[in-house]
């Protein structure tokens, strides 16, 4: 019975959500180091491509545990639109990877939980109030800092991580759509298999037959990606979408620290100012968040806020 009740008590689901958000941040983390590894010889498109490829791989299980019952829906358009703006989403991520710095690749696609916010309004229906809208606000202050606009460390590549961060963004709003209906397996196992042939299009003009190293770090992000993927599904399925999306900001030192130790890059004063600002209006979002849904299961009235109530 008290199994029955933590499922359904807010608190805990959060709780729950934030723990799979976390580890799927260090996994996406740590799959930042084979990627670029693997650049040292093949084009982002193709080690795109691979990460599919492997990450099909990885996902098998799930087809074998559930059986093929487990592909029933009358979801398929929304599966086959949510894996297109992913691709692109991946393709411009993964390209930003392997042209900037890694924590500064990193930095910029922690404006996701930004757009997520705005997502989450517009497409989700969550009420969204005075003092988070200002956080979101102070939040694109600091990614402008880590951009820096005008300035000769803008470049084409910081462009294309941006448009990664907004596509991946839709990609989060439509993972918590899905997910209302979908089984989590479901959502990453159709994912994986449309990913496959969806990502091989760009990858052929770049095409490359790796070395036996290459075919290690492409296959090491595979793995890498789809467990954080499977963990930021069941993370988005428990829990708000503009709430735990913060979380993923461990991923940052995780990139930096990494990055310092295998490619001896050094992490700048604008970025890590930009980052800490962008950090800082996630984190009062989340806690905000958290401390109402604490709140809600001893006050059920708090549910009843009317929405111009300040937050």
């Amino acid at each position: 019975m008290a199994a029955s009740t933590a499922g359904h008590d807010p608190a805990a689901r959060l709780t729950r959500g934030a723990l799979y958000m976390l580890t799927s941040a260090l996994l996406f983390g740590a799959m930042a180091v084979p990627i670029r590894l693997a650049s040292a010889e093949l084009h982002p498109f193709e080690i795109a491509f691979f990460r599919n490829l492997f990450g099909l791989v990885a996902a098998l299980p799930i087809l074998y545990r559930h059986g093929f019952s487990i592909l029933r829906t009358d979801k398929l358009p929304l599966y086959f639109m949510r894996c297109t703006i992913g691709i692109v989403s991946m393709l411009s991520g993964f390209w930003a990877l392997v042209h900037l710095p890694l924590a500064q690749a990193v930095a910029i696609s922690y404006a996701t939980p930004l757009f997520i916010t705005i997502g989450a309004v517009l497409v989700l229906g969550e009420v969204v109030r005075a003092r988070r809208w200002t956080a979101v606000v102070v939040g694109f202050v600091g990614v402008l800092i880590v951009v820096q606009p005008g300035t000769g460390d803008f470049s084409l590549a910081t462009l294309v991580a941006l448009l990664s961060a907004l596509t991946s963004g839709v990609v989060a709003i439509s993972i918590k759509f899905l997910s209302r209906t979908e089984p989590p397996d479901a959502i990453v196992l159709y994912t994986t298999l449309i990913w496959v042939p969806l990502s091989l299009v760009p990858a052929l003009p770049f095409w490359v037959w790796p070395s036996p190293w290459a075919w290690l770090w492409v296959a090491l992000a595979g793995f890498l990606g789809t467990a954080g993927h499977m963990l930021w599904t069941r993370a988005n399925r428990l829990a708000d979408a503009s709430v735990i999306a913060p979380i993923g900001f461990v991923q940052l030192p995780v990139v930096a620290i990494l990055a310092g130790l295998v490619f001896d890059e050094q992490v700048g004063t604008a970025l890590m100012v930009g980052s800490a600002i962008i950090f800082a209006s996630n984190f009062y979002i989340a806690r905000r968040e958290a401390q109402l849904a604490r709140r809600a299961v001893t006050d059920p009235d708090i549910g009843s806020e009317p929405p111009s109530a300040p937050r």
